[in-house]
Formats: C-alpha cells, sequence, structure tokens
C-alpha cells in the first residue's frame, strides 16, 4: 500500500508555527489570499470565513489544486474537502489553541459554526 503524501517536518513545523499563510487556488493567476492554518495530527487544515462564489475555497473545489507561501517559499498543493466530527472538534480545537487572543476570539468561534466547519479543506504537497 503506497503512503499517502505528507509535507516533510520542516514544512510542518513552520506551518504550525505561522499564524498566517498565503494560498492561491486554481491554476488561473491570482493573488496569494492570507488564511490562518492549523496543523492536526501532521495534517494541515485551512477553513473559509466568507464563502465567496469567486473565493478560494470554490476555486479548489472547481480545480483542487495551488500554492500556499510559507516560510518565504512557495509550496504547490492540493486540496480535499475534510470530513468526521470528530477530525473537526480537533480542528476547531486546534484553532482556539493557536489563536487564543480576545480580538482572534470572534473567528475562532465563527469557524465552529456548521456553515464554515463544512468548508474546512486538508492542504496535501502536490
Amino acid at each position: 500500500m503506497k503512503d499517502k503524501p505528507h509535507f516533510s517536518d520542516r514544512i510542518l513545523a513552520a506551518l504550525d508555527s505561522s499564524k498566517i499563510i498565503g494560498i492561491k487556488a486554481g491554476k488561473q493567476p491570482h493573488r496569494f489570499i492570507g488564511v490562518w492554518v492549523v496543523v492536526v495530527k501532521d495534517r494541515v487544515f485551512v477553513r473559509t470565513w466568507d464563502n465567496k462564489p469567486q473565493g478560494w475555497y470554490q476555486a479548489f473545489l472547481a480545480e483542487p489544486e495551488g500554492r500556499i507561501q510559507i516560510a518565504d517559499r512557495e509550496v504547490r498543493v492540493r486540496a480535499r474537502k475534510a470530513r468526521g466530527e470528530r477530525l473537526m472538534d480537533s480542528i476547531d480545537l486546534a484553532y482556539g489553541e493557536k489563536y487564543p487572543t480576545p480580538g482572534s476570539r470572534k473567528y475562532v468561534e465563527g469557524f465552529a459554526l456548521p456553515r464554515r466547519r463544512a468548508t474546512t479543506i486538508e492542504l496535501l504537497p502536490w
């Protein structure tokens, strides 16, 4: 059985320590958008705050490849929808632990709402 692709330890550590990363979805040219990222059990997850028809989340659904900016470099990624209540609960907790400031509370609580949990994407190396 083939192992699932995974990010290097160095990239995972950079993602885990970064509060915001740049993300660009699909092959069409557009700018990088800043997003919050969490790492759960060596897996990388992002959620969209506002699920706009022309936003990065919809672009990933249509074309699941893109790039992230991390530690002064670009990394090719592919995206897949995350599933499972236990996984979603772990991601909610990870957001709360990584973004504990009073100014972040609104967003952490908002990310735990069902409509935003439904936009959870796992990023994998391409």
